[in-house]
């Protein structure tokens, strides 16, 4: 035996005594390894079964999946200590880098001690049995593979014909095209099929020992899933199969197809490759070189993978909003996604490396550990997302509004569903909140535990109090303002609107106002002391506030005063057209506690605080005259006159546009005054409130044309007649003459 071998053999045999005098041990006091007694003393007879059991292939391999299982049962009897403080935390972590430092170092090694390694393959070329077994070991598996290569080959020839004709025939209907993506599938796997089938059925055939034996395997199972997963991929997006991923070029199915052939071997081939450098013997340091070298490999791909689909990827994410949209720029969802989309290959880059982190460091099932909770993540994030979705389309199936409410009641749908987008938000709201829960408790933070504590129960208790004050304030504040909105677009039996007084329409909405600041101060309060803030000096302060401001603004106590008293005198009211003074006249379009808004004919909005309110001329209370100062020459009959203009306002009466606006007949005051050039007549018409300037000027537009009609001259015309009279006269005489 080499001195090779007997350092391998004294190795492990020192492995196994340590492994099986320490088992038993750690079943009995697996919590306090320091009183741990020392090994038994084992036999020499013990010994020599050992050395006889490594000298064996078969019993040797039974041994080493003993041991492992024996390792195994190890670590699951090991209870992992809880990082309790900062200091273990820096500890675990130092201890851990420190382990891949040496593995690091036993690479190193390797390579130092290259003349070591040249001597170990000089060695097994020179040595006549090592040699014998390499060779024995290069035949089974030439003869394994051979014969698989073999069956391969004959059957792609036989399927050569049948691959080209599947390939150039056109896509048909949707069955077909499927059937013919089947049978790709099928021709492009029974290559594979039959090289795996033939492998394992020459495999006990050449009886190889059970090193060989195994390799084997590895490179039959590792040749099966690579050429598989090549194959499927070759179907699905560079064949007619291509179709099922619609949406990819030509160009990017084949980018594709290159970057799964590079994952596919580099992944497969590479830890098969490190897995039979294992069984064939070869040095630890090499096994593990070239499986941190496959992983390393693979997260450099990973890396490089990201960061050329960058773009696309955030263009993909940043998406092309519809016109109309919500989520257009400046909403926030939108600027969600703007943000992840500028940052996804970090996150990205960040994950892979985590990842193989966890693999490099050697975290005990950390990689399984990263693994289950990316998918557990992605499975909440999928389900909140589908349980978002749904409530939005139940609220809105659910409190849809018939067309043909919609088209009787237009407003009907808003008044409706006023608070439902806010119930909607509030429900999405709740969903994403548990979801961050379940994401932070897939990911090990044990984010439900922490409603168990004290602080944690004192939060939720105020969150769920604060959340009924809001209800019961909000629910307060619904019942009021649809009462009042109700008393003031009141139905009677006969289905007209009630005439509501415009005392009422001002003071409702004035009083409406003043609830919802009074619950809005309330809700303030209680919110406030529900957060563990003590209100007592707020309220004392809001006195002693509220008397340094009454004493320091003395002009707004004076609005305020002034106002409430105008409002209790119902003196004016929203939509009357009122003068004030100081040449403010309008319609009033606001009242609010402290001013009066007034829009001008102008289209002008006056705002007249109440202290500057001195005297109040309200033009449409009840009801409004229109006074006409009617100018006729002297030499008309005022009779005649007054005739045709009680004429005038009859017929105006008579017509059913303006009969609704004219409350009594024409009341003529008299002859009021003469001037230079006419005598005055002044009529006056009633009217209702605001409809005395409609109505005049249709009444002077009338009057008009009766005057033309009977021949009644006014001031102007007559002036006009006059002229033109005495100079017909003038020149009459110049004619005689």
């Amino acid at each position: 035996m080499t001195s090779w071998r007997i350092f391998r053999c004294l190795a492990l045999a020192f492995c196994a005594v340590a492994v099986l005098g320490a088992l038993p041990r750690a079943e009995a006091q697996p919590q306090t390894p320091a009183n741990a007694q020392a090994p038994a003393p084992v036999s020499t007879d013990e010994l020599e079964r050992l050395v006889n059991t490594l000298q064996d292939d078969k019993e040797r391999a039974k041994l080493v999946e003993e041991l492992r299982g024996l390792v195994a049962a190890q670590r699951g009897l090991e209870q992992k200590e809880e990082v309790e403080n900062p200091t273990a935390l820096l500890n675990v972590i130092s201890a851990q880098i420190g382990a891949v430092s040496a593995e690091i170092v036993d690479a190193a090694a390797v390579v130092v001690d290259a003349p070591w390694l040249i001597g170990w393959f000089q060695e097994q070329v020179s040595d006549a049995d090592a040699r014998a077994r390499w060779l024995e070991r290069g035949l089974k598996l030439g003869i394994i593979f051979g014969a698989a290569l073999l069956g391969e080959w004959l059957v792609r020839t036989v399927l050569r014909g049948p691959r080209a004709r599947l390939a150039s025939r056109a896509n048909g209907d949707s069955v077909a095209h499927a059937l013919q993506v089947v049978l790709q599938l099928v021709v492009e796997l029974l290559p594979i099929a039959v090289f795996t089938v033939t492998a394992f059925f020459v495999l006990p055939l050449v009886q190889p020992k059970f090193s060989t034996a195994h390799v084997a395997q590895v490179v039959i199972y590792a040749v099966l899933w690579a050429r598989g997963i090549l194959a499927v991929s070759q179907v699905v997006l560079l064949s007619s199969g291509a179709a099922l991923v619609p949406g990819l070029g030509e160009e990017t199915r084949n980018y594709l197809y290159i970057w799964v052939r590079r994952f596919t071997n580099w992944a497969i081939y590479g830890y098969a490759l490190a897995t039979v450098t294992w069984w064939l013997g070869v040095p630890g340091a090499i096994y593990v070189l070239l499986l941190r070298g496959t992983l390393l490999v693979l997260g450099v791909l990973s890396i490089i993978f990201v960061l050329q689909n960058r773009g696309a990827v955030a263009e993909f994410l940043r998406g092309k909003p519809a016109l109309g949209d919500a989520a257009a720029p400046g909403h926030g969802w939108r600027v969600l996604r703007q943000r992840l989309a500028d940052t996804w290959h970090i996150l990205a880059i960040i994950y892979l490396v985590g990842t193989f982190g966890t693999y490099v460091l050697r975290i005990e099932s950390g990689f399984a550990f990263v693994m289950r909770a990316t998918l557990l993540s992605l499975v909440v994030i999928v389900a909140a997302g589908i349980i978002v979705r749904a409530v939005k389309r139940l609220s809105q199936r659910g409190f849809a509004i018939g067309e043909d409410m919609k088209t009787r009641f237009p407003t009907l749908e808003h008044r409706a569903n006023r608070y439902l987008p806010v119930l909607t938000i509030i429900a999405s709201a709740i969903v994403y909140f548990f979801m961050v829960l379940a994401l932070l408790q897939a990911w090990g933070i044990d984010a439900f535990a922490w409603f168990s504590s004290t602080f944690g129960r004192k939060i939720a208790g105020g969150a769920v109090s604060i959340v009924a004050v809001l209800v019961v304030a909000l629910l307060l504040w619904e019942l009021f303002g649809s009462a009042v909105e109700r008393y003031l677009n009141g139905v009677g039996h006969d289905g007209r609107p009630i005439a509501r007084s415009a005392r009422t329409r001002t003071l409702l909405p004035l009083l409406r106002t003043t609830v919802f600041i009074l619950l809005a101060t309330i809700v303030t309060f209680i919110v406030l002391s529900e957060l563990g803030v003590d209100i007592a000096p707020l309220l004392a302060g809001a006195g002693v506030a509220g008397i340094a401001i009454g004493f320091g603004s003395q002009a707004l106590v004076k609005d305020v005063i002034t106002g409430l008293f105008i409002l209790l005198e119902d003196t004016l009211a929203v939509g009357e057209v009122v003068d004030v003074g100081k040449g403010h006249v309008g319609t009033v379009e606001a009242i609010s506690i402290r001013a009066i808004k007034l829009r001008d004919v102008e289209g002008t909005v006056h705002t007249v605080p109440f202290s500057e309110v001195s005297t109040v001329r309200n033009m449409t209370r009840d009801y409004s005259y229109f006074v006409a100062d009617v100018g006729v020459v002297y030499r008309e009959d005022p009779d005649r006159v007054i005739a045709v203009l009680r004429e005038v306002a009859e017929d105006l009466r008579r017509d059913p546009t303006w009969a609704p606006f004219a409350m009594a007949p024409l009341d003529v005051v008299g002859v009021d005054k003469f001037t230079d050039s006419a005598m005055v007549i002044r009529v006056r018409l009633k009217t209702v409130p605001l409809k005395q300037w409609p109505l005049g000027r249709e009444f002077n537009r009338r009057m008009k044309k009766a005057f033309d009609q009977h021949g009644i001259e006014m001031p102007a015309a007559n002036q006009t007649r006059y002229l033109e009279d005495h100079e017909v006269e003038t020149r009459s005489a110049a004619a005689r003459a």
